[in-house]
């Protein structure tokens, strides 16, 4: 038997990859390797800080998943580098060669360059589960009553929700002038501030973090201000910005730019290595990267299979049961666009066009008949016609297609499909 199909990392690329890889290649060996012990939701870590759930409540795939798919699981293995000239992983102790490589290791947190944050022993990140454990140490070990977390992004906000969850008190910190910058309006940010502030939590918008107070144990116990003030603090919790997780590749000769480059096949500048997920930089949400991870798997099989979905700009947001689904542009890109709103006491809709086209929506309170507007945004589909006709609240999927006398639907114009 050959060398094996390797995959390093088992979030929604990696697993995905390899349910298609055994799909396509029954008789193949697999081999997964992950830093983590335990597969898991990035979506879901919030609850595993709160409590509510552990760590194999985190899991996306059948608890039998790799014995049923018969896959091997390197679990707690670290890759240090990897040569393709001699197709090998390279790991903390020894090597794994490879027939084909997916490189699905996602992305990392960034720490601000605040005197005394990349030093300080209580500063942390929230972008794996072994973030979320080491967070969790702390609160069991430790009186803790105060966080303070830079960002108010999906990513702060899931941590200040867990810890407000354990009657933590947080203060967040966001250089923006709103919550949930890059997926919200000021309307719809709005409704999520206050409901946070109803459980407690503390924002200052606008506003930096730029220095720090450390103790002799080497423990932030303040943070600075911008304007001044400072903010007393039991740890701190970076969640403003990401990037692909790239440092072990260096001296790989692996063409990089902000993530790994790849072609519409999902290959690297290596003929043997693929690589999908946040590693590439091409989307940051979940149902991307598992198109991307079963498209690689399908060419490392011998397919011939193209990536063709670069539309990634949505977001499915949640928070003290106030849901909201933002696709597309937040605020208007360009001149010349058309912004409809419209408000009732548990609902707020936005639609923004241009050229006769939807650039964006947003649908807070009530998402349904979502999988319309995202096909209209993705497919660019003209809606001038409707506007002239009726508002952009009142067009749906009758104005598309209809009934035939058999009861069954056709399209009206041939050229859209749902």
């Amino acid at each position: 038997m050959g060398n094996p199909y390797v995959i390093i990392g088992t979030g929604a690329a990696g697993m995905a990859a390899a349910e298609r890889l055994r799909l396509l290649k029954p008789d193949a060996t697999i081999q997964m390797l992950s830093i983590d012990e335990y597969s898991h939701s990035r979506c879901m870590l919030h609850k595993f800080l709160s409590g509510e759930r552990d760590e194999e409540g985190l899991s996306f795939v059948p608890e039998d998943f790799f014995e049923k798919k018969q896959i091997l699981w390197g679990k707690g293995q670290k890759v240090t580098g990897i040569n393709p000239k001699q197709k090998r992983v390279l790991l903390e102790q020894g090597y794994l060669p490879y027939e084909k490589l997916l490189i699905a290791t996602g992305s990392v947190y960034g720490i601000p360059p605040i005197p005394g944050f990349r030093t300080a022993a209580n500063v942390f990140g929230f972008r794996d589960l072994s973030d979320a454990q080491k967070i969790k140490k702390v609160i069991q070990e430790q009186d803790v009553k105060h966080v303070f977390i830079v960002g108010s992004g999906l990513v702060g906000l899931d941590v200040a929700y867990a810890l407000l969850e354990r009657g933590i008190k947080v203060t967040i910190a966001e250089m923006a002038e709103r919550v949930l910058p890059l997926q919200t309006d000021t309307t719809s940010a709005q409704a999520y501030q206050e409901l946070f502030e109803k459980a407690g939590a503390v924002f200052k918008l606008g506003i930096g973090a730029s220095d720090s107070v450390v103790n002799d144990q080497n423990q932030i116990t303040a943070v600075k201000l911008s304007n001044g003030e400072e903010i007393s603090c039991d740890f701190v919790v970076c969640a403003a910005g990401v990037r692909p997780n790239l440092a072990f590749l260096e001296g790989s000769g692996l063409k990089t730019e902000r993530g790994i480059v790849v072609d519409e096949f999902m290959r690297t500048s290596d003929l043997d290595i693929y690589a999908a997920g946040d590693v590439t930089a091409l989307s940051g949400i979940w149902p991307n990267a598992m198109d991307q991870g079963r498209i690689a798997a399908a060419n490392m099989s011998g397919q011939q299979m193209k990536y063709t979905d670069i539309f990634c700009i949505k977001n499915t947001i949640n928070f003290f049961g106030l849901t909201m689904l933002s696709v597309g542009e937040v605020e208007p890109k360009e001149e010349g666009s058309q912004i409809y709103k419209r408000e009732c006491r548990n609902a707020y809709q936005k639609v923004i066009v241009r050229n006769g086209t939807v650039k964006g929506v947003q649908l807070q309170g009530d998402i349904s008949h979502s999988g319309f507007w995202q096909y209209l945004i993705k497919n660019q589909i003209d809606i001038s016609e409707l506007l002239l006709k009726k508002s952009v609240f009142e067009i749906g999927y009758e104005d598309f297609y209809k009934l035939d006398d058999l009861g069954e639907y056709f399209y009206k114009n041939s050229t859209v499909s749902f």
